[in-house]
Parts: structure tokens; sequence; C-alpha cells
């Protein structure tokens, strides 16, 4: 007999070693006005309630992370398609770090991981 499976289990269908991206929170544009005041901050200043702003500023930092993640990628991406040796315009290691702002290390190691994201 097979062993029981947990609620979690049931309900989700991805198995454990593959692993799930986030969905980042909706991110609220902030009026104009709000944006010259440094202290506003997607109207957590406003939140009175502790257990609101854990949630919500919880929600955001899982967002942004999510977008930081997201974004790492799609700079992978490019930088192997800008070292593509079949482009007869591709760039070398050191030119892609210039442009990006990395060291040439960083660059090969972004190269060779947005190559695997390619191939997926």
């Amino acid at each position: 007999m097979s062993e029981p499976q947990s609620a979690h289990d049931r309900r989700d269908p991805v198995p454990p070693a593959t692993p799930r991206r986030l969905r980042p929170a909706e991110l609220l544009f902030e009026p104009a006005q709000a944006l010259a005041d440094e202290e506003h901050f997607f109207d957590l200043e406003s939140l009175d309630d502790p257990r609101q702003l854990l949630a919500r500023s919880t929600e955001l930092a899982l967002a942004f992370r999510a977008a930081a993640d997201r974004a790492t990628e799609y700079q992978a991406i490019a930088a192997a398609q800008l070292a593509d040796p079949r482009r007869f315009d591709r760039l070398t290691f050191a030119a892609i770090a210039e442009q990006s702002g990395w060291t040439e290390d960083y660059a090969k190691k972004m190269v060779e991981f947005g190559t695997r994201l390619q191939e997926r």
C-alpha cells in the first residue's frame, strides 16, 4: 500500500524537484505627487496594522526578487545571443562586460547561463 499523500501533494502537480516561479505581486504605480515624497513607498507608510504591513511588504519583497531573477535570466539570454559565434557581429566577453558593467569572468558565466536557458 502506498503512503498517503498530504493535502499539499494532492493540490500541487509540480514535483518538488521542479523549481516553481514566484508570481510577482501586483506593483501599483504611484501618483507623481507621491513619487516626490522620498518617504512614500507603495503606500506602506500609511498602513497602521503591523500584520498588514508585514504581509504587503513581504509581498513586495517577493515580487521584487522574482522580477530581479527574471531580469537576470533575460540579461543572460541577451549576453548569450550577443556572444553567439554564428553572429557576424558577435561580442567578446570583454565587450559584453564593458557594456553591462560586469567583470569579464562574470560575463562569461552569464553567457554560459544564457546558453543553457536557451537550450530548455
